[in-house]
């Protein structure tokens, strides 16, 4: 919730910053706020995935998908996601959120994201995300019909394959059953 207002002006101010290609990396200029630290006055370790959502939406608001994925009916959501932290971003402190769509599989989108200040990346996190509509998730020819072909250059390293794999629940139609209390 502490977000939704930041957010909401990103919707905004994002449209008045310079357009770019989906394909394209971007960098969202931040300052850390009162709402993101914890205790030991630092950003919280589950707050860097909230803020890496502001990372993608910019790119989908400079490069005219988030119109398309509206218009269409699309909504993006996260199915995985992996960070490693390296410093800490400290209250006050200016840094970026860089953004880059890695490429996809049959069932993703994958984001890399980094937040970075002063040429340094304090942490990076690897996101799976997936487009849904009203009929269920969209297809990759659906979304390369709306947004263009990717680089042809653009492969998934194979360590990003294993991950999915090895994290992966199963899928909503069959029961993923907690068994450690009994």
């Amino acid at each position: 919730m502490h977000l939704l207002f930041r957010t909401l002006w990103l919707l905004f101010a994002s449209r008045r910053r310079a357009k770019v290609s989906i394909w394209d990396s971007t960098s969202l200029p931040q300052r850390v706020q009162l709402t993101d630290i914890d205790i030991a006055m630092h950003v919280n370790n589950g707050m860097y995935l909230s803020l890496m959502d502001l990372g993608r939406f910019d790119l989908m608001i400079r490069s005219g998908i988030w119109k398309l994925m509206r218009r269409k009916g699309w909504t993006p959501v996260v199915n995985a996601e992996t960070i490693t932290f390296r410093k800490s971003l400290q209250l006050g402190q200016r840094y970026t959120i860089e953004t880059r769509i890695m490429g996809f599989d049959e069932r993703a989108i994958y984001f890399e994201q980094r937040m970075v200040h002063g040429g340094e990346i304090y942490a990076r996190a690897y996101i799976a995300t997936r487009l849904l509509s009203s009929n269920g998730p969209v297809s990759n020819a659906e979304i390369f019909e709306a947004m263009g072909n990717p680089p042809a250059d653009m492969a998934l390293p194979e360590w990003i394959h294993e991950w999915r794999i090895n994290t992966a629940l199963p899928s909503t139609r069959r029961p993923a059953l907690h068994d450690w209390v009994r």
